[in-house]
């Protein structure tokens, strides 16, 4: 099971990129910049869960 930093940084990802659009759509440039930074705070986030991931799998093997 993927840890859930992994989880949540995935839907922060697409949070943003779903915020990023809107405010493009809009006009909205501080919506779309909200929207980058929610993307970079998932890929982020999800990093930190791969690396947890690759830790617990370490400690079984």
């Amino acid at each position: 099971m993927p840890d859930h930093d992994r989880v949540e940084g995935a839907a922060k990802n697409l949070g943003g990129k779903a915020k990023e659009l809107a405010g493009k759509v809009t006009g909205d440039s501080k919506l779309e910049a909200e929207g980058k930074a929610d993307q970079v705070e998932g890929k982020v986030q999800n990093a930190v869960g791969g690396v947890k991931d690759t830790l617990r799998d370490d400690k079984r093997n």
